[in-house]
């Protein structure tokens, strides 16, 4: 059972739901939601059973404007500040001393990986990653957030996600699954695939869970 945590930003109390493996923790992973869904998101809670088994502490975070019941969130730049805020006061309190792997899906997974190296991350975990609303052909690309995450990073993505497919590139892996921007379909392919990139972060080199 996770606990939870409440944590103040300059933008309203967030709040963090702290998952422990069962031995000793050799790292943490810190995700973020989607624009209009929750840290209940089927891709999130399989990300979190999949971690929690290499000895991941994986902490899934409400933003403040989530927190206060809005479902419309604020600017980019909001976003970022909050996340780097409440990032920090995680590293110094409950997963003070582990490397940090921080990503989230959708909209959280464009927060990541702006917030990056701010935040020190080792690397970032994209669930469904939006590079363009869909029939907006005309919108900027969301293309270079990704680029310049400045760390290694995985992302997830549907088949036939509306948001469009990104690129791979250097330190940068692009995994395909059935299924559209929900992940759903593709959750038996999403777990290995998480699996096998987060296990040398977490000490695994081949995978297996590791005991204390």
């Amino acid at each position: 059972m996770a606990s939870t945590l409440d944590l103040r930003t300059s933008h309203g109390t967030a709040r963090a739901h702290l998952h422990r493996p069962t031995g000793a923790a050799r790292l943490a992973v810190v995700l973020g939601h989607g624009a209009g869904g929750g840290v209940d998101a089927p891709d999130l809670v399989a990300v979190t059973q999949e971690a929690t088994a290499l000895g991941a502490v994986v902490v899934l975070v409400e933003q403040p404007y989530r927190v206060a019941g809005k479902r419309v969130g604020p600017r980019a730049p909001v976003l970022d500040e909050a996340w780097v805020e409440l990032v920090a006061q995680l590293a110094a309190g409950p997963l003070d001393g582990l490397p940090l792997v921080a990503g989230g899906r959708s909209a959280g997974a464009r927060v990541a990986c702006r917030t990056a190296v701010t935040t020190g991350a080792a690397a970032v975990l994209c669930l469904a990653f939006p590079t363009r609303p869909p029939g907006r052909a005309d919108a900027p690309s969301r293309q270079p957030e990704l680029d310049g995450a400045g760390v290694p990073v995985l992302v997830i993505q549907g088949a036939t996600d509306p948001f469009g497919m990104p690129e791979a590139g250097p330190d940068r892996q692009v995994v395909v699954v059935p299924g559209d921007h929900s992940l759903r379909k593709g959750l038996d392919l999403l777990r290995p695939a998480v699996r096998a990139w987060l296990s040398p972060h977490a000490g695994a080199p081949d995978g297996r869970r590791l005991e204390p």
